[in-house]
């Protein structure tokens, strides 16, 4: 649905989902477009922020279970996935959604224990961005690949750094990957399930699978009555709130100004780290993510140009 998701209908983060239609449907319809999807960019950024401010009650593992499991329990509320005719490939897309959606929540949130908010995203954005760019394969995009990768090394922990390290770098980097192995794959559930049964079931499946992982660190933790309620705020948040607008959004506006607006999305969560979390960047920090954010809407824009009418 952006620039990055081809065909994908479920395309950004780590699992939103739809949420409850009414009041927030006849709300959205009173905002421009353009201002829901920078809501719903503020909100899955906010939903983060509160996220890594309870990782030293919560490690980031028992967070993203609760994160996952709050997703999965709404969207199961709205969108059952009838397991009755599944084909085995059916299963196969399915349990491999899923699991990417596990593994992708889970590094991306290990990135974030490690790393300003604004550089993990600035670094998993990479995977959308490759995703778009071997999508259009025109000369020009080589240009966007060279200032992308001038980020990334304007960030790297080359000498000293308080705020960046190389774990971090690397967790931020296999939440990228498996950022572009979740639109090829949500693009594939979306010709196998109807509506959004399929991202319901790789729900379904991203909980049991990180269930171990998640109840293990987190122990007896996840029984208090008010980190359940957190849980289910930060899958609000992060999931069912932005991708709601985001629908919204994509009804009444084309899907390269969508695209545009979604990579302004590390900038944000600089700023968002920055109120949050008091986390402050410095000139190169913010050079870097300034790079890759350019890197996203060069690469928007060609994708536009070389679209043809439909």
């Amino acid at each position: 649905m952006t620039a990055f998701a081809l065909d994908d209908p479920f395309n950004r983060d780590k699992g939103r989902l739809p949420g409850p239609a009414g009041l927030l449907r006849a709300a959205a319809d009173s905002i421009p477009p353009s201002g829901l999807v920078l809501l719903g960019i503020l909100s899955v950024q906010i939903g983060a922020g509160f996220a890594k401010d309870l990782f030293h009650v919560l490690p980031p593992s028992a967070m993203v279970f609760l994160r996952i499991a709050a997703a999965a329990l709404i969207i199961a509320t709205f969108a059952r996935p009838r397991l009755r005719g599944m084909t085995m490939r059916d299963w196969a897309v399915g349990v491999g959604f899923g699991a990417i959606l596990a593994i992708m929540n889970l590094t991306f949130y290990e990135a974030l224990a490690r790393l300003p908010m604004g550089i993990a995203v600035a670094i998993e954005f990479l995977g959308p961005l490759g995703v778009a760019v071997a999508a259009s394969r025109r000369r020009l995009d080589l240009v966007w690949v060279l200032l992308a990768g001038g980020g990334v090394a304007l960030m790297a922990p080359w000498g000293q750094s308080a705020s960046v390290s190389w774990v971090g770098i690397a967790f931020a980097l296999v939440a990228g990957v498996c950022w572009a192995g979740y639109i090829l794959l949500a693009a594939a559930a979306g010709r196998r399930f109807s509506g959004t049964t399929g991202l319901s079931f790789a729900m379904m499946v991203a909980v049991i699978l990180i269930a171990p992982v998640g109840v293990t660190t987190g122990g007896a933790d996840l029984l208090q009555p008010e980190l359940l309620l957190i849980g289910l705020g930060v899958g609000l948040l992060s999931s069912v709130i932005p991708y709601s607008l985001e629908l919204q959004a994509l009804r009444r506006m084309p899907k390269h100004v969508f695209g545009i607006l979604m990579s302004l999305e590390p900038a944000v969560a600089a700023v968002i780290g920055l109120a949050i979390l008091g986390e402050i960047l410095n000139v190169r920090e913010w050079a870097a993510i300034i790079c890759i954010v350019a890197a996203s809407l060069g690469a928007t824009r060609t994708q536009k140009k070389g679209e043809t009418p439909g």
